[in-house]
């Protein structure tokens, strides 16, 4: 499985993104799906994560109720939207696909810069 991010920009705090990341491979559609962040100077932290149906999703605390991830299968593409941004979403964020029960496959990552 091959992952590709997009979507990443510049935006004011409390404006919206939409980060993209179209999947190449035929076992892409019956793995979870997750994104992840690295900030400056820091660990890389989940996001978000979405079972293979899009059926269930799970959230860090700190983008509970502002980030939204989805699928759709057919475009071999996951979503994640985000709303309400805040300076500290500011990172490089980066999808992953699941297999043999870890994130083995990863993005190459887009850069996501909230300006306060």
């Amino acid at each position: 499985v091959q992952l590709q991010a997009s979507g990443g920009g510049l935006v004011q705090a409390g404006g919206s993104l939409r980060l993209s990341c179209a999947a190449s491979g035929r076992t892409f559609s019956t793995s979870a799906a997750g994104w992840f962040r690295r900030a400056p100077g820091k660990e890389r932290e989940f996001v978000a994560a979405v079972n293979w149906m899009g059926s269930n999703s799970q959230y860090a605390d700190s983008v509970k109720g502002r980030f939204t991830i989805s699928r759709d299968n057919l475009k071999n593409t996951v979503y994640l939207q985000m709303n309400s941004l805040k300076s500290e979403d500011t990172a490089v964020y980066y999808c992953a696909a699941e297999a043999r029960g870890t994130w083995l496959y990863w993005g190459q990552g887009t850069q996501v810069t909230v300006s306060s």
